[in-house]
């Protein structure tokens, strides 16, 4: 059981424990939950929905970041690639949206380099892993999402020079 002002994640969102309702509905008791995107939102949750995890440790996120320079990009047709984003999304995997991520920026940069556009469906997945995955590692790390978006770029960067 959690307590009041803990950290978890709520399907993806990661959401602050406000209260805790005993008895609340159908005797069960439920959390009070507000996302830390929107603080303003509150939601009531039964304290035994399978949508809640825990958060990630600090080892735990260190891990992930640095699993993330292993993660393959999707391999995939366009027709299916927006299926495979959504499956990927839902997984609630913290190395699934990395994949994401790195699929989707590097579809981006070839359309670029080939003098296209950015693709809408691209951009759209990417916004959204990228604000999930900042989020949840950031929690976990102390800091916050574009402190360690900026700081997974670093130790992605450090590691390509090591390596070169």
């Amino acid at each position: 059981m959690f307590k009041i002002n803990d950290y978890i994640l709520y399907k993806r969102e990661v959401c602050l424990i406000k209260d805790l309702k005993k008895n609340y509905y159908q005797g069960k008791d439920y959390y009070v939950l507000s996302p830390i995107s929107d603080e303003s939102l509150t939601l009531n949750v039964p304290a035994d929905s399978k949508d809640i995890q825990n958060i990630l440790t600090k080892e735990q996120a260190l891990d992930v970041i640095k699993s993330i320079k292993d993660v393959e990009i999707i391999d995939t047709d366009d027709k299916s690639l927006e299926n495979t984003y959504k499956e990927l999304l839902s997984t609630h995997n913290t190395l699934d949206l990395a994949k994401i991520i790195k699929t989707a920026y590097i579809r981006n940069q070839n359309r670029l380099n080939s003098g296209k556009k950015i693709g809408d469906k691209d951009n759209n997945y990417f916004n959204i892993a990228e604000k999930y995955l900042y989020t949840t590692l950031g929690i976990s790390l102390n800091m916050t999402s574009e402190e360690c978006k900026n700081y997974i770029i670093d130790y992605i960067t450090n590691q390509e020079k090591e390596q070169n």
